[in-house]
């Protein structure tokens, strides 16, 4: 009985170390079958607006413009799901929002508003934080012409709460 032990033990170890062997001569995938694999794989991704794919000994690196942290972590996702992927660099950006629309400041926008009112006698306007607020008592067919005139100085808003038809 002494005897079977060592060769049971012996028998094991040799398998256990052919079976390591036989699975490390697996055909390896060369980085340009991978970078094909997962160029494909973000093109059919709706989201994808990858630029660059590199891979380096199994390591994918994406870079590009991304509309938003979604897309961005979607196309990771997808990245690694490719077969003999080991880890992805995401290099994405997400893109920077457009900017918001220039808003004139106080000083600026009030001269502008004055010579604005100079045509539209008994009306005046005062300007707080980009806010146009109009006063006074002007003609029904004047008031769209002095709605225009104001709104294309670019005002956060124009207020003609105080203002009244002839």
């Amino acid at each position: 009985m002494k005897l079977k032990l060592p060769r049971i033990l012996l028998l094991a170890c040799s398998i256990a170390l052919l079976g390591a062997t036989i699975t490390s001569c697996k055909k390896k995938q060369s980085d340009a079958d991978i970078k094909a694999a997962v160029e494909t794989a973000l093109k059919a991704e709706p989201m994808s607006t990858v630029t660059m794919v590199d891979v380096k000994d199994g390591v994918v690196t994406i870079s590009g413009e991304c509309k938003d942290d979604m897309c961005k972590a979607s196309c990771e996702k997808t990245a690694a799901a490719v077969k003999g992927v080991k880890s992805v660099v995401n290099n994405l950006t997400v893109a920077a929002p457009p900017p918001p629309p220039t808003i004139a400041a106080d000083d600026p926008l009030t001269s502008a508003v004055n010579d604005a009112l100079k045509a539209f006698p008994g009306v005046s306007a005062t300007v707080k934080d980009g806010i146009i607020s109009v006063t006074g008592k002007i003609a029904k067919a004047d008031r769209q012409k002095l709605m225009m005139a104001l709104q294309a100085l670019n005002p956060k808003k124009v207020d003609v709460t105080g203002l009244s038809n002839n």
